[in-house]
């Protein structure tokens, strides 16, 4: 088990399921929610856990997706609006428990500073409907040297050869 995976496992085990960070960007407000979508429909659409990350910026337990061992060749889409996000050939294992990509498609995504938990870091939504997606640091693999961290509760995967859902799908 390498380092990070290791310390990763141990505070990510010291956690609940789904955290919810406070943050006063981003997040969405009751009567606001994007696509024309109320919180109860988002809900019935989502479930409590992406719900949580995509419109409360909470974060998913470290190893639970399973998405982190998806290998096929595909598109990793929003699970709320079903926007493209990333493809399969930027995909690698980082070891940090969460999908993770050197590169999100072409504008697919928008960035955002966030200084929860005591420290600056990136954090990254999706374009069209706002959804909180993850966060971006600098040491991923080369060239790009960039690891964007995605909640697997936030994304939806289409095989490659399938058809993209439509939104509410």
């Amino acid at each position: 088990m390498q380092r990070r995976q290791f310390l990763i496992s141990i505070f990510a085990a010291a956690l609940p399921t789904t955290i919810i960070f406070d943050s006063a960007l981003g997040k969405a407000q009751e009567n606001s929610f994007p696509l024309g979508k109320t919180r109860e429909e988002w809900l019935a659409l989502l479930g409590d856990t992406s719900f949580s990350v995509l419109f409360e910026e909470a974060t998913e337990r470290a190893f639970s997706s399973p998405l982190n061992g998806e290998a096929r060749d595909g598109t990793f889409i929003c699970k709320a609006c079903k926007t493209p996000l990333f493809s399969s050939s930027t995909k690698y294992e980082s070891g940090t428990g969460w999908p993770s990509f050197t590169d999100p498609i072409v504008g697919s995504v928008k960035t955002k500073v966030d200084r929860t938990l005591w420290m600056v870091r990136t954090e990254y939504h999706c374009t069209r409907c706002g959804g909180h997606q993850g966060h971006v640091f600098d040491d991923g693999p080369k060239p790009s040297g960039r690891r964007w961290c995605n909640n697997g509760a936030a994304l939806q995967f289409v095989p490659q050869g399938a058809p993209m859902p439509e939104v509410g799908e």
